[in-house]
């Protein structure tokens, strides 16, 4: 089983379709339908269904997907690592929750890209449960998520802590009145997956508002922006909701330290290497967070 027919089968799994996993490959084709045909008759079953829109995953398929995907990862891996000579360069990829971008990573991105500027830094936004997935398949060198983790495969360290708060437009003064009102609830939040979701889910169910409609969105300015036009509530880093350009427009509620209490995490996998990027990056985040250790000098990470 060859390494380059993996990765051929991750890049149709992932676009769907021979055409879409061609141009993303930069190759023909029939090169992908060559490649997977091959893999196929390796491993003795088909991995995709064809239908008129592209391809689906067949149950062999979507067993073979997550190893397929390992593999490859491992060989770009295996790569940098070879080529790691204590010059900080390549390629780093950084997963992280939009509400971490949003506003504590600027500074970190700033100082690492001026320190590193041979390095070409990749930052994917995503919820919690996805990013840690991420890092486990190797598809991100490390990432900010929302705690707690507690996985075997997994380095945690604590970069962040974020206090969340209710936030709401300026009709309910107080939990009180919102508890009160019998009028139906939306609560604005990121897809499934999101730990803040998770957490004002339990929020609502704790002021004895259970029942809710969701709705919701990719980005923080939508989210903050509906509740400012009366369309529902969110939970929120209160950091995010400082730094919104019309603070007048919301209202900001503490809530219980059960919830409140929201760690930032940042992850990589026990096992994989720790190139010389990886070392300046996590020094660049020690200088930003009195949470995150200080691993390395600056100058030996930066060398």
């Amino acid at each position: 089983m060859e390494v380059a027919d993996l990765t051929t089968f991750a890049a149709v799994a992932r676009c769907e379709g021979i055409t879409r996993a061609a141009k993303e490959l930069h190759t023909v084709q029939s090169n992908v339908t060559n490649r997977i045909k091959a893999l196929e008759e390796e491993v003795g079953m088909r991995l995709f269904e064809r239908h008129s829109r592209g391809v689906v995953l067949t149950s062999a398929g979507e067993r073979l997907l997550p190893y397929a995907a390992r593999a490859a990862a491992l060989l770009l891996e295996a790569t940098a690592t070879a080529r790691d000579d204590g010059q900080a360069k390549g390629t780093l990829t950084i997963g992280t929750m939009e509400t971490t971008v949003a506003v504590r990573l600027p500074p970190v991105l700033a100082a690492f890209g001026a320190l590193c500027p041979a390095v070409e830094l990749v930052v994917r936004a995503g919820p919690t449960a996805e990013l840690v997935d991420k890092v486990l398949a190797n598809e991100v060198d490390g990432a900010f998520v929302a705690g707690p983790i507690d996985h075997p495969a997994l380095q945690v360290e604590r970069a962040f802590e974020e206090e969340l708060v209710l936030v709401t437009s300026r009709r309910w003064a107080d939990l009180s009145i919102l508890r009160n009102d019998p009028a139906p609830l939306t609560a604005l939040m990121f897809r499934t997956g999101c730990s803040y979701r998770q957490k004002l889910e339990q929020l609502l169910v704790q002021i004895g508002k259970p029942a809710f409609k969701r709705l919701e969105f990719g980005s923080l300015d939508g989210i903050l922006g509906c509740v400012a036009a009366d369309v529902g509530i969110t939970l929120l880093p209160r950091q995010v909701v400082d730094r919104y350009p019309a603070p007048a427009e919301l209202l900001v509620h503490q809530v219980d330290v059960s919830i409140a209490r929201a760690p930032t995490l940042f992850i990589r996998r026990k096992e994989a290497y720790e190139t010389t990027a990886m070392k300046a990056f996590a020094q660049c985040l020690a200088a930003q967070s009195p949470l995150a250790p200080r691993l390395y000098p600056l100058a030996q990470a930066a060398a």
